[in-house]
């Protein structure tokens, strides 16, 4: 996959089959769409575009709102896309400029004369342009003024549920990772670097590794412990990962901290990938260090269960 930010030098294409769109999480949904695109791309012997946005555009829109929560990274965003099998995607800089742009400038300017669009395709609810006045009506409109087809995906479902990222931000910040996952349609991960914790785990005889955010707008699950894989260096492993202010040592500072599984090195400055499988249990305070040490135990055999 070719990665473009901007379309500054976007090489000139035959038969672009398009789709745009922030794709937060790249969920079930989304997925739907990128298939239609693979496979009108193949019939057209054309080529699969992706156009997304980086910022996302809200945090440019609104910025004094402190309340965006984010499904996937731009970096994660990418790898996502490159998995799928997308051949070109766009990071286009949502700046306030370009979010002044008409719907009809838009398509003009950026889609016919610099990615020379064939066909675009879309979702059920797809807006853009200036107070996303843009949709698939006057999308079709302009396809006709500009000679490019444009097709319309209906909205998914997953058990008659409606997949989208606002579903999937509620079941995580519920705790509710099995239905997170299954709208995702892969486990909801999160990165960051192992850094020095105080070391009550490993005092405990369980250590962990405390791990800092690599993007302050990525959504944390709700607080609680939880199955998870994780993977270092290409090295994937089975743990236990807890989200919260571990209330039997009254600390008010969130973290989250994940315990490898027969495992146990120093990773400190390591970057690693933690897989959220399903939740276990929310956090609570304990009485006694013993009745703690009691359910990491506890913990880790139905970690072990849920992760065969």
């Amino acid at each position: 996959m070719k990665v473009h930010n901007g379309l500054e030098g976007f090489p000139k294409l035959s038969n672009v089959i398009l789709t745009m769109g922030t794709f937060d999480g790249v969920h079930y949904g989304h997925r739907k769409i990128l298939k239609r695109l693979l496979d009108t791309a193949k019939q057209n012997s054309g080529c699969s575009v992706v156009m997304t946005f980086d910022p996302h555009p809200r945090s440019v829109l609104f910025p004094h709102q402190k309340d965006l929560r984010l499904l996937s990274t731009i970096s994660e965003k990418v790898d996502l896309m490159n998995s799928i099998g997308i051949d070109h995607l766009v990071i286009q800089p949502f700046t306030i400029p370009f979010s002044q742009l008409s719907h009809a400038e838009f398509v003009k300017s950026y889609l016919v004369d610099k990615i020379g669009i064939h066909k675009m395709v879309v979702g059920y609810d797809h807006q853009f342009g200036r107070n996303r006045q843009g949709n698939f009506d006057e999308l079709l409109k302009l396809s006709m003024q500009y000679n490019f087809e444009v097709e319309k995906i209906p909205e998914q479902e997953v058990k008659e549920v409606v997949v989208s990222s606002t579903k999937i931000r509620n079941a995580l910040s519920s705790g509710n990772i099995a239905h997170a996952n299954q709208l995702l349609s892969y486990y909801y991960s999160l990165s960051g670097e192992v850094v020095s914790g105080e070391q009550i785990g490993r005092t405990l005889g369980f250590p962990t590794a405390n791990i800092m955010m690599e993007d302050s707008f990525k959504l944390i699950p709700s607080d609680g412990v939880y199955s998870c894989f994780v993977t270092l260096n290409k090295q994937r492993m089975k743990g236990v990962v807890s989200v919260g202010n571990r209330p039997t040592f009254n600390d008010s500072k969130k973290s989250i901290e994940v315990h490898l599984l027969d495992f146990n090195s120093d990773i400190y400055g390591e970057t690693i990938k933690i897989e959220f499988v399903d939740f276990i249990r929310f956090q609570k305070k304990f009485d006694q260090l013993s009745e703690l040490v009691n359910q990491i135990k506890a913990d880790i055999l139905v970690a072990s269960e849920q992760l065969l």
